[in-house]
């Protein structure tokens, strides 16, 4: 069975160039959001592998990667994420996936996900509430 990959390929990093105006807890939300859908992508490409032969599952670390760039001073719109593989062997194929452990990891990264945009979206709605936008 080939391997089935969707984007980022192997090895890719996931970096969307953006400028934020605001501040920079704007960016280091900007930049975990784009880390978390980075792993998203990861996680659901091991779960589409969960039948091939010698795959080993791929994630990030994000959360660390964008601590470190925090606290060195690093520009957060310069961030980028390194997916790494994951070696272990869960079948007698040698396949490295974990279906339960994959959906699992799906389910938290959705949920941080989700919250990194409510808390993106409540910062802008006080900014407009403080720029007087959108009111009578």
């Amino acid at each position: 069975m080939d391997r089935v990959v969707t984007e980022p390929k192997e090895g890719a990093s996931f970096n969307r160039p953006f400028m934020s105006l605001l501040d920079t807890t704007q960016q280091a939300l900007e930049s975990a959001m784009s880390g978390s859908m980075l792993r998203q992508t990861l996680l659901t490409n091991n779960l589409a592998n969960v039948d091939t032969p010698g795959y080993q599952p791929e994630d990030v670390n994000f959360q660390s990667t964008l601590q470190a760039a925090i606290q060195s001073g690093q520009p957060l719109d310069q961030v980028t994420y390194q997916p790494y593989s994951v070696a272990q062997s869960v079948g007698p194929d040698g396949n490295g996936v974990s279906p339960e452990q994959q959906e699992a990891a799906l389910s938290q990264n959705g949920l941080l996900y989700e919250t990194l945009t409510q808390i993106a979206a409540q910062r802008e709605s006080i900014l407009e509430s403080a720029m007087g936008i959108g009111q009578s």
